[in-house]
C-alpha cells in the first residue's frame, strides 16, 4: 500500500499548473495533425482555416505536406496567437490575426478573402479547412441586411446571455454567409477534406467554430426562438428573412456534402485522459467526471464544491488523496449593474473558482485550478485561477468580500489581488474548459 504523505505534492498549485499544460500538450496539433492528412491531390491544395489553434494548426500542415506538392491558403486566428515558425518550415499559407470573441473590420477581411478562394477551386483540386474554437468570432461575414456593427452588438450580447454554445453558435449560422455549411458549399466542385479541433460538449462538428464546413440540422425558426428568449434585437429585415426561412443552411443529407470527410485532430476528453495519466503516474488516484459540463460557470464550481468537500470528509465517492478533473464550456450571466459601476474583469474560469471558493469555506486539503486551454479566461490576459485552503481568509484579510465580486463577474480583480491567476499566454489550441481539483 502506498503511503498517503508521499502521494501528495510537495507544491499543489505547481502539480495543478503542470496537469493543466499536459492537457494542452496532447491537444497541439503538431501531435496529432499527420494521420489524418489526406494525399495530395492532382490539382491545388488550397488551406482555408480560422480559430484560436488556426496558425498552428497550419504550421503542422506546412511541416507535414509533401515539399514538393502545392500548397498555398489563408487562415485567421485571434490577436497574438500566431506561434513562432518551426525552424526550418517554409511559410506556403498565409496567417492573419482578428478579434475575438467580438469580431472586427479584419476577420470580416478575412472571411471575405476565405470564401474568395474557394470559390476559385476546381475538381482537381483540394481545400483543407483547418477548424478551431473561436472561428465563430474570427471568421465574421454578415448576411443580407446585416452589418459589422450590428454582428458585434448582437455577438455581445449572446455573450452576456447566458446562453449555450449551440445557442449561440445557431444564431451564428443563420446570420452569417460562410458558417453553417456555407464555406462546403463553396468549395464546390472541389473535394474537401476538414480538419478540427474539438471546443465543444460532445464534439459535433457543427458547433465547432459554428460548423463553416459541415451540414447544420439547426433551423431559422431555431435562431428566432433564441433571440426572442435572449431579448436580442436584430433588424427588422433580417428577422424577416429568418422568420420567412431565407437564411436557412445547408442540412445534413445534403448532396454537396458528398465526399467530404471530417476529422477530429484533439479533443477535450483526450486532454483530461492525459491529466489523468500524469497524476496516477505521480501516485494519485485521479477521475474524470466529464468532458461535457454545463451551466452557470459559479453554480458548476459550486457543484464541484460539494463533491471535493465529501471527498475530504468522508472519502466518499473518492478516497483521498486524488484528483479531480472535469472539461466543458460553461457560461457566465453578466450582472446589470449600477450606474457608474466598474466593469468587472475575468471569465468562464475565474467565475467557477469564485463559486468553488464560496462554497468550499476554506475546506482544509483542498487546491483546485480553472483555466481556458487557449490560455486566455475570458477577455483578459489570464488562463485561469487557482483556489486554495487559504483564499477565503486572505481575501478576508485584503478587506476583500467574495460576494461582491461574484455580484459584478469580477474574477479576474478577484484573483489578481490574491496573487492566483495562473498566466501562460496563448496556448495555440484550444479544447475548452481544463478544471482539476486536487484532495489530500
Amino acid at each position: 500500500m502506498r503511503s498517503m504523505a508521499s502521494s501528495i505534492p510537495g507544491d499543489p498549485r505547481q502539480f495543478l499548473e503542470q496537469l493543466y499544460r499536459t492537457a494542452v500538450r496532447r491537444a497541439l496539433p503538431l501531435h496529432n495533425t499527420a494521420a489524418f492528412l489526406p494525399p495530395p491531390p492532382r490539382g491545388r491544395t488550397v488551406v482555408l482555416g480560422a480559430g484560436k489553434a488556426a496558425g498552428a494548426m497550419v504550421h503542422a500542415v506546412e511541416a507535414l505536406w509533401p515539399a514538393d506538392a502545392p500548397l498555398s491558403g489563408l487562415a485567421v486566428t485571434r490577436y497574438g496567437h500566431t506561434p513562432q515558425r518551426p525552424a526550418g518550415v517554409p511559410a506556403r499559407v498565409e496567417i492573419v490575426e482578428a478579434a475575438h470573441p467580438v469580431p472586427d473590420a479584419a476577420g470580416l477581411q478575412a472571411a471575405g478573402r476565405i470564401l474568395e478562394l474557394a470559390q476559385g477551386l476546381g475538381p482537381d483540386d483540394l481545400a483543407l479547412c483547418l477548424i478551431s474554437g473561436g472561428g465563430s468570432s474570427l471568421l465574421t461575414l454578415p448576411c443580407e441586411g446585416l452589418a459589422l456593427e450590428d454582428k458585434q452588438r448582437i455577438n455581445r450580447q449572446l455573450l452576456e446571455s447566458g446562453g449555450s454554445i449551440g445557442e449561440m453558435n445557431c444564431v451564428r449560422k443563420h446570420l452569417s454567409r460562410i458558417k453553417g455549411g456555407r464555406l462546403a458549399a463553396a468549395c464546390a466542385p472541389a473535394q474537401v477534406v476538414t480538419l478540427t479541433i474539438s471546443d465543444v460538449p460532445g464534439d459535433d462538428p457543427s458547433v465547432i467554430a459554428s460548423g463553416p464546413t459541415v451540414p447544420d440540422a439547426s433551423r431559422c425558426a431555431d435562431a428566432v426562438a433564441i433571440l426572442q428568449r435572449y431579448g436580442i434585437a436584430v433588424p427588422g429585415a433580417v428577422m424577416s428573412l429568418l422568420e420567412q426561412g431565407a437564411l436557412e443552411t445547408p442540412k445534413p443529407g445534403d448532396a454537396l456534402f458528398a465526399g467530404h470527410a471530417v476529422h477530429l485532430i484533439a479533443t477535450p476528453q483526450q486532454s483530461l485522459e492525459a491529466a489523468a495519466q500524469a497524476a496516477r503516474d505521480a501516485g494519485l488516484d485521479a477521475w474524470v467526471l466529464s468532458d461535457e459540463i454545463e451551466g452557470e460557470s459559479r453554480e458548476v464550481g459550486k457543484v464541484h464544491a460539494a463533491l471535493a468537500r465529501a471527498v475530504a470528509r468522508h472519502g466518499q465517492p473518492f478516497a483521498r488523496p486524488c484528483v479531480i478533473l472535469s472539461g466543458g464550456e460553461t457560461t457566465v450571466t453578466v450582472r446589470p449593474q449600477a450606474p457608474g459601476t466598474p466593469r468587472g474583469k475575468g471569465g468562464r474560469a475565474a467565475e467557477f473558482c469564485m463559486g468553488l471558493a464560496q462554497a468550499l469555506q476554506g475546506q482544509a486539503g483542498v487546491w483546485a485550478l480553472a483555466a481556458d486551454t487557449d490560455g486566455i479566461d475570458g477577455s483578459e490576459d489570464n488562463a485561469g485561477a487557482f483556489v486554495t485552503p487559504e483564499t477565503l481568509a486572505r481575501a478576508q484579510a485584503q478587506g476583500m468580500k467574495l460576494d461582491a465580486f461574484l455580484a459584478r463577474n469580477d474574477g479576474w480583480s478577484f484573483f489578481h489581488a490574491l496573487g492566483d491567476l495562473l498566466v501562460t499566454g496563448p496556448t495555440h489550441t484550444n479544447v475548452n474548459d481544463f478544471r482539476a481539483i486536487l484532495v489530500a
